[in-house]
């Protein structure tokens, strides 16, 4: 084992060891059941068809976690055709396709019965080991045989603090060594930055996502437990039961922006206010993997580029910092699945893949994507350097994972500790929505009753705290000739308003015309003029259709004049923050408008244009709280 100067013995770092602490995690919450869903905006489904005829070759269509499906669909073109995709009988054809951790996991529990979310996969690759954990944990609970076993890594990467290169210049690092327990000494600062020279950035700002459902909110919350302990392993119900733990959590909470399901809202609200100058002041730090911050600095901030893309650099590139106090990895792992749907042929072929992605001139090809090799033997190298904001001699410390019964606790805590919320539903009520959710069976529930299910059902997902409130829009609502919107139920805490407000969504039918526009921008207004900084203030805003309010007005100067407001209400030091979070519902539903107007408030989209899937999309909209 390497030691540190201090003393401190660092953890093994071998995909084995990795493996088996990260099962040891996911044991855990697998226990305690969590939510761990995917997020739905990653929607791909069907494998991509111009891998071009298998012929006689075992077809392998493999789930791949999206941020590495650009890195798989290289490795299948160069398998597929090889003498490397021979063996005994047969040769192997792998079709890789992008499916959300998950989500899939889901599926996969449900025997993934869906064809349109996807072929049923013979391999499966979610970001991290853990995934696979709750999996099995779910079909055991349902009295059924585990479905992944024993998996190689891919390839690895740590969770690292991500700061804009000025702010993390402004704390002296990497002279200066940063962690948790700085980020908790500035999220409670009432000078902010102005400590440190700045005053033009305001308050430190944190983004992070939610433990529940994404591997790296889990890895922070880790982090930031050991922190507060002064400890590298062994931590303990009793050190989660400190003041000092509960008061260091709090503190490290109450800086969040937003939580969310995943770390690409973050990263591609970054890379937008960058263009336009106002990164500073947007966040200050994200809890994200190294890899992130290699594709930002490349300019590919989600880590996916589009058929035409082109990467463009941002004016401000990200560091990644790694924390004093230590952290850990995610590994990346390959299962072939032991499912009813995958013959002995079908595995053979798997493994032959398997195989080939573990030898050197694969791994050399994900450190192209700036992973670092899950194979010891291949040495890490470029991207990974410090030219792209990473350091390839870090991290020094490895955390140990907590055992079960600590991890249970610590999720618990984590809903009491973290940043409350103050949230607006506004609740499309204009006649589109009496249409069939699915146009085939025109006699099953319509768009609004399974969006009026959905929101009934993410109300669990709010703390007693957290205050919540119910608008619905639509033209003529009222006794004005002019009045678009109504309020029926003030924001106020759950504790006192979860089943009235629940009755009021259930009672809601389909009436007139979409004022979308004014509606956004009222409800902001709303919003802001009873502003919390000490919690998230955001609305969460469902349509299925696009602005129609009947008024002659160019529709375009409309909506540039609700952008340009966003922004003014949003951005700088003196904005109130209110995050509008779009969800796009049905096919009808104007996605590019609700993207602008839920960036304009660096927020994110959601696309439930599959009225089938608003379930899992209100989920993890109210991640973000």
């Amino acid at each position: 084992m390497n030691t540190t100067p201090s003393g401190t013995k660092h953890l093994p770092t071998s995909p084995r060891w990795r493996r088996f602490r990260l099962a040891t995690v996911i044991s855990a919450m697998a226990i305690l059941a969590a939510a761990c869903s995917c997020s739905v905006k990653d929607q791909q489904g069907a494998p991509s068809d111009d891998f071009g005829d298998p012929g006689d070759c075992t077809v392998v269509d493999m789930a791949v976690s999206s941020e590495k499906i650009d890195l798989l669909t290289s490795l299948a073109r160069s398998f597929n055709g090889s003498d490397a995709a021979k063996f005994d009988g047969g040769c192997s054809f792998v079709r890789p396709y992008s499916k959300a951790s998950g989500g899939a996991a889901e599926l996969l529990a449900a025997g993934w019965r869906d064809p349109s979310e996807g072929a049923q996969p013979v391999i499966w690759s979610p970001a991290a080991s853990s995934w696979g954990q709750i999996l099995n944990q779910r079909l055991a609970n349902a009295g059924q045989p585990e479905m992944v076993g024993e998996a190689v890594s891919l390839q690895v990467t740590p969770l690292v603090i991500a700061m804009p290169k000025p702010m993390a210049d402004a704390l002296g690092y990497p002279d200066k060594p940063v962690g948790w327990a700085d980020i908790a000494a500035l999220s409670t600062s009432a000078d902010g930055w102005a400590a440190y020279g700045h005053p033009e950035w305001g308050k430190f700002k944190l983004g992070k996502t939610n433990p529940n459902f994404s591997t790296s909110g889990l890895s922070a919350l880790i982090g930031q437990a050991y922190a507060a302990t002064g400890k590298t392993r062994d931590l303990s119900l009793e050190d989660l039961d400190a003041q000092a733990t509960t008061e260091f959590a709090t503190q490290v909470e109450s800086a969040v922006v937003h939580y969310g399901d995943i770390t690409m809202t973050f990263l591609n609200n970054w890379f937008r206010t960058d263009r336009e100058g106002t990164s500073l002041t947007y966040a200050s730090a994200v809890a994200v993997e190294e890899k992130s911050v290699i594709d930002y600095n490349q300019g590919n901030p989600d880590g996916v580029l589009q058929p035409g893309e082109v990467a463009r650099k941002p004016r401000i590139p990200l560091v990644a910092v790694y924390p004093k106090e230590g952290t850990i990895y995610s590994d990346s792992p390959l299962y072939v699945l032991d499912a009813d749907w995958v013959d002995d042929t079908e595995k053979q072929a798997a493994r032959t893949f398997v195989e080939y992605v573990q030898q050197p001139e694969a791994q050399r090809q994900a450190l192209e994507y700036g992973f670092r090799p899950g194979n010891p033997d291949v040495a890490v190298a470029a991207p990974i350097t410090k030219a792209n904001g990473v350091d390839p001699d870090q991290p020094s410390t490895l955390l140990q994972v907590p055992e079960p019964p600590v991890m249970i606790k610590l999720l618990d805590n984590w809903k009491r500790q973290r940043k409350g919320a103050r949230v607006l539903l506004v609740l499309d009520v204009s006649g589109s929505m009496k249409e069939p959710a699915d146009p085939a069976d025109p006699d099953g529930p319509t768009r609004l009753d399974l969006a009026k299910q959905a929101a009934v059902a993410a109300l669990d997902e709010f703390n007693p705290e957290d205050e919540v409130g119910l608008r619905i829009f639509t033209s003529n609502l009222g006794p004005a000739e002019d009045q678009n919107f109504l309020d029926l139920l003030e924001v106020q805490p759950m504790s006192t308003n979860r089943e009235r407000l629940a009755n009021l969504i259930r009672e809601q039918s389909p009436l007139n015309a979409t004022p979308l526009y004014d509606v956004a921008q009222s409800s902001f207004q709303f919003m802001a003029d009873s502003y919390d900084d000490t919690r998230i203030n955001a609305v969460v805003l469902l349509t299925d259709g696009m602005n129609d309010d009947g008024f002659p007005d160019d529709d375009s100067d409309q909506l540039q004049q609700l952008v340009s407001s966003l922004r003014r209400g949003t951005q700088g030091e003196s904005s109130k923050p209110v995050r509008i979070f779009t969800i796009a519902y049905g096919k009808e539903a104007d996605l590019d408008t609700l993207k602008q107007i839920a960036e304009s408030s660096t927020a994110a989209a959601y696309d439930a244009s599959n009225p089938s899937t608003i379930n899992k999309v209100f989920t993890a909209v109210v991640s973000n709280f």
